[in-house]
């Protein structure tokens, strides 16, 4: 997922505040998935990448809300699963179907710098 760039050097720039970023994260999966052919095996395929894309904003949200370090650390446990997750429906969904993979990549790239971020916040 592209943010507009206001620098103007090229690089992509993120919204800062991470419920914002995982939100719009979410809306673009659900949209990719409306892009996807239905058949028995993209059905699953969707069904699990749209159910995981969009947990890890839900889960970060939840994150966000609790009140012992003990709790918030276990939910941003729960990001990072659903991020890795995410990257792995959309790696399948890129070879199923080709025609999207360039999309999917974008998708795959944005989910791997989330998996990144509450990686890092999840060993802190």
């Amino acid at each position: 997922m592209e943010t507009p760039n206001s620098n103007g050097n090229g690089a992509s720039r993120h919204p800062f505040d991470l419920e914002e970023r995982t939100a719009l994260f979410g809306e673009a999966i659900v949209q990719f998935a409306k892009k996807i052919p239905r058949s028995p095996a993209n059905d699953r395929l969707v069904g699990q990448l749209v159910g995981c894309g969009t947990s890890v904003g839900a889960n970060y949200c939840e994150a966000n809300e609790r009140v012992s370090k003990k709790d918030f650390r276990n939910t941003i446990g729960r990001c990072v699963k659903e991020a890795k997750e995410t990257k792995y429906f959309l790696r399948l969904i890129a070879a199923a179907e080709p025609r999207l993979a360039e999309e999917a990549r974008a998708l795959y790239r944005e989910a791997k710098e989330l998996h990144l971020i509450f990686a890092s916040m999840y060993r802190q």
